[in-house]
Order: C-alpha cells, then structure tokens, then sequence
C-alpha cells in the first residue's frame, strides 16, 4: 500500500488465500491507497490485491492474471481428474502456490488461475497429470461457467452462524462449533471465532475443508416456529 502511495503506481500482490484476505481487511494502512480484490472471474476464493485508486492514479491497469485451460490430449482414454490432481501436477512442477488462483473444473477441462509471469512455465511444462496427458492454451475464462451454485433450505431455530453452518454441511453443532476455535471459518473474507455471529443477506461463508455458501436470509417460518433459511451453495 504504501509503495504504490510513494510511487504513485498500482502494486499487486500474488494470490492471498482466505487467511491473508483476513488479514488484509484489518490492514488501516489500506484505506489511504485504495485496494480491490480479484481473481480473475467474479466469485474466487483465491484473489489477488490491487493497491491504487484509477481516480487519483488517472488510469486502470488491468490485473496480471492469466486463465489457462488444461484438456486431455485424449479424452477418450483420460481420467477423471479432481482438483487435487491438478494441484499435486503444479506442485511437482515446483511452483509456489501463492502464484496460483483457483482451479476450476468444467466439461472435462481445468481452468487454472495463475500470476501472469508464471504462465509461459506453465504452458510449457504442465504435460500431465495423475495418468492423463494434457492439452494447454490460455484463454478466456467462460464467465457463469465455472463457478456455481445450488440452492437450497435449512431448518435453524436461530440465525447463528454456528447454526447455519451445522445444517448446511450436515454437521452435529458442536462440531461446527469447533471449526470456529480452529480457525475455519471466514465470513466475507475475514475469519471469525464467534459462533454466535450473525450472519446479512449475500454474505459468502467459508468453511475451509468444508466449501463455502452465500447467505440469503430467512424466507419463512415454519409450523414449530423454525426459520427456513435460504442458502446458495457453491458446487
């Protein structure tokens, strides 16, 4: 923040995870450059950060972040490959993670975020992964594609986060309680260890082993006086 101030320049970060997001958030020093937050589509878990403001700055600088798919040289004979497939293949590769973004999976493909000083490596190296040879281009990334959701209702007596998060991953309450005391849980970026905390309409929920939810509010209540608590749940 306080390089782009003295330079007069935006500055960007490698990708933050939801921890450094956290983290991030409660930075004051922030406020003065102006920050924003993206990760190549709208709806990342992992962004990056740009320090500068157009309006003060006089221009916009694009984020250096390139989307490249990884296909199956065969589809016919490929496996089918999990995110944990294609992570373990970057990896090996010996790249830090923190110049990765989200991997998406989509129609047999994988769509890999990454900083874009790493992509000519990436295109060049990333061959194979678990037992299927790939196909890499860049390209860009097919908005409303890639990230989902579903829509679903859970039955709370109460709007406690800790609630919410038991019904929606199917959880007994003291065990998503004790997601909260390890540090698992983040809402809208930042991480919160109170399980009383309640959550706003379009607020995303993170729960990380878990997945993540975007909060709708309640919709009704029923015959015992239970609130019917509409969620989006991202598959």
């Amino acid at each position: 923040a306080a390089r782009s101030v003295g330079r007069d320049c935006f500055v960007f970060t490698d990708f933050l995870g939801l921890a450094e997001q956290s983290l991030l958030a409660e930075c004051r020093d922030t406020e003065r450059a102006g920050v924003t937050l993206f990760g190549g589509i709208h709806g990342c878990e992992r962004v990056m950060a740009r320090f500068g403001d157009p309006e003060r700055l006089g221009y916009d600088e694009d984020f250096p972040i390139v989307c490249i798919m990884a296909a199956p040289a065969a589809p016919k004979f490929a496996d089918t490959l999990t995110h944990r497939d294609l992570l373990g293949a970057l990896m090996n590769l010996g790249i830090e993670r923190e110049v990765l973004g989200d991997i998406f999976l989509h129609d047999g493909a994988a769509y890999i975020f990454a900083e874009e000083k790493i992509a000519p490596f990436l295109l060049e190296n990333l061959t194979r992964a678990k037992h299927t040879d790939l196909c890499l281009s860049a390209v860009t990334p097919p908005e409303g594609l890639l990230i989902r959701t579903e829509p679903m209702t859970v039955q709370v007596s109460g709007e406690r986060l800790d609630a919410v998060i038991a019904r929606v991953f199917g959880l007994s309450r003291e065990d998503a309680q004790a997601l909260f005391a390890k540090g698992l849980v983040y809402l809208d970026g930042r991480k919160t260890e109170s399980v009383s905390a309640l959550p706003h309409e379009g607020n995303i929920v993170s729960v990380r082993t878990f997945g993540r939810f975007i909060y709708r509010g309640v919709a009704s209540l029923s015959k015992k006086g239970k609130l019917n608590v509409l969620i989006e749940k991202y598959i």
